[in-house]
C-alpha cells in the first residue's frame, strides 16, 4: 500500500497565504526561491508534538498559481518505491502521467498524474535517508 505523504495547494499571493495558515493554524512556512518555482513548504506538525489520535499527520506545500498551468487545485502526494514503475502502473490502470519526473533537491523524484476521474495527484520517490 502506498501512503499519502504530502498535500499541495495553489496560491495567488504567497505572503498572504503564509500569513493566513500561520495565524489560523500555527503552521510554519519555508519559502523556496525562484529556482524551485517559489514553492512554500508547509510544516503542519512536528513528529514529537502530534496530538493523540492523529497518527499519520502529513505536511504539505503551496505552489504559485499560473494562468497557463492545468489542474491547479488542492491535491495529495503519494509515496512510491519506484516512480518510473509506478508511472507505468498508473497508465495501465487508466490514468494519465503529466510529463517526466523532476528531481526535488534533497527530497526525491516527483511527477503528477490525472486519475480516471480527472483529479490531479502526484507521486514521490523519496531519496534514501541520510542523503
Amino acid at each position: 500500500m502506498d501512503p499519502v505523504v504530502h498535500f499541495e495547494m495553489p496560491y495567488r499571493d504567497r505572503d498572504r497565504m503564509a500569513a493566513f495558515y500561520s495565524k489560523a493554524f500555527g503552521w510554519t512556512m519555508q519559502m523556496l526561491g525562484a529556482e524551485m518555482g517559489n514553492y512554500a513548504v508547509a510544516t503542519t506538525a512536528v513528529s514529537d508534538a502530534i496530538p493523540d489520535g492523529y497518527r499519520g499527520v502529513i505536511n504539505g506545500g503551496f505552489f504559485e498559481r499560473k494562468d497557463d498551468w492545468p489542474d491547479q487545485y488542492p491535491s495529495v502526494v503519494i509515496a512510491v518505491k519506484d516512480v518510473r514503475a509506478k508511472m507505468k502502473e498508473i497508465t495501465a490502470a487508466g490514468g494519465e502521467v503529466l510529463g517526466e519526473p523532476m528531481m526535488i533537491p534533497g527530497v526525491g523524484d516527483y511527477v503528477s498524474f490525472r486519475d480516471t476521474e480527472g483529479n490531479r495527484v502526484s507521486i514521490l520517490q523519496a531519496l534514501p535517508q541520510g542523503r
